[in-house]
């Protein structure tokens, strides 16, 4: 992996790059699609290129080893070939799940025994067998082993989860290091900084991660319930200290909102569920502001769903439409708002990054804060 630094905004810290993969090329700032089971839930992979314009997506560790197995994977010739998606892929190590699922997992030194949501079986994850899975499931991009903790959290408690995610990591890399790449091109290892909202923490991973010189350096641990506020001043602790000549992985956010706040204090890639997990709710995320596709007031709304969308489905449908769809509960309601939103998710990191390359990042974004974030009148 190479990494390509073009310009940064001369009013900000926001960054303008070319992350270089075995897969192909991604352009930052970028937004990765959320494919947690090897695909991103109501979205064919053909319409994630040709309608998304998406150039990189997520799978996630922890689902694809209980299901379908690494077996099935291996055998299939890595994700890639399972799900026929031949641009860059990252697989999240399963460290959130540790997070989420604190009824049903013990956390040791050794690693997380856990029980599978799926039959209650017992299993283990370790730094160790965490790349070995990863290696199989050949992801161009591999995360490393960690906790995520809650907010709030314990000072002392986060203290120690911080200090454990870094004697995983070290394991992470030695074992990322004896051993190889399945399919025949490398991944890349991305060590994770912790260390809740507390600033004196968040400078100490940072300052670990950073002294362990890998090509990619990652931020864990935030949206998971903080305020914004803390958020962002987290991120622009650790975006101080990480080296600026490799891209930075904010992990989990976020809103439009945030990503563009977070791109401005030096975030190179984003993922987040939200896109898809509000369309089938019945938000979407448009040009013009947010849509609540319930409401009684676009049932008689002919206009196209977004004009300025690359979404073919989102130009030729109307409101009216989608609405009736999604109050009937039809899945292709599902469907066309998931491209909606997923569209404008990436069109959004696409006009950022124009407007970095151009210098004009900070005034677009002042101007367009206030579209998208509120609801289209």
């Amino acid at each position: 992996m190479t990494f390509d630094l073009l310009r940064t905004d001369p009013d900000s810290s926001a960054r303008a790059g070319i992350l270089h993969l075995p897969h192909g090329d991604v352009e930052t700032p970028i937004f990765m699609p959320v494919g947690t089971a090897g695909t991103v839930k109501a979205v064919h992979q053909q319409e994630l290129k040709d309608q998304v314009l998406a150039q990189i997506i997520l799978g996630n560790t922890y689902h694809l080893y209980l299901r379908p197995g690494m077996q099935v994977i291996q055998q299939a010739g890595g994700l890639h070939r399972f799900n026929n998606w031949d641009r860059p892929i990252l697989t999240d190590s399963g460290g959130y799940q540790v997070y989420s699922m604190s009824k049903s997992r013990k956390i040791k030194e050794e690693g997380v025994k856990f029980r599978s949501h799926i039959d209650g079986s017992l299993h283990l994850f370790t730094p160790e067998n965490v790349m070995d899975i990863q290696r199989q499931i050949g992801a161009d991009i591999i995360m490393a082993f960690d906790e995520c903790t809650p907010y709030p959290c314990d000072e002392k408690y986060a203290t120690r989860s911080m200090h454990m995610t870094h004697r995983w990591l070290d394991r992470c890399i030695a074992r990322h290091r004896d051993t190889e790449g399945l399919y025949g091109y490398d991944q890349i290892l991305a060590p994770i900084v912790q260390g809740s909202t507390y600033t004196h923490l968040r400078k100490q991973s940072a300052e670990f991660i950073a002294s362990r010189d890998m090509p990619i350096n990652a931020i864990g641990g935030l949206s998971v319930g903080e305020p914004h506020e803390d958020m962002y001043a987290m991120t622009s602790v650790v975006t101080e200290i990480l080296p600026k000549e490799k891209p930075r992985y904010l992990m989990g956010v976020g809103t439009p909102a945030n990503i563009l706040e977070c791109i401005a204090l030096g975030i190179d890639m984003f993922d987040c569920v939200l896109p898809t997990r509000n369309a089938r709710h019945g938000l979407l995320y448009t040009s013009r502001g947010m849509v609540h596709i319930r409401n009684e007031k676009w049932k008689h709304c002919f206009d196209p769903i977004d004009p300025a969308s690359s979404a073919a489905t989102s130009r030729e449908h109307s409101l009216a439409y989608l609405r009736h769809l999604t109050i009937s509960g039809e899945a292709l309601g599902a469907m066309i708002s998931s491209l909606q939103n997923l569209s404008f998710y990436l069109s959004l990191v696409r006009q950022a990054r124009q407007h970095i390359l151009d210098g004009t990042f900070s005034a677009w974004k002042a101007s367009i804060l206030p579209v998208i974030s509120n609801p289209v009148s």
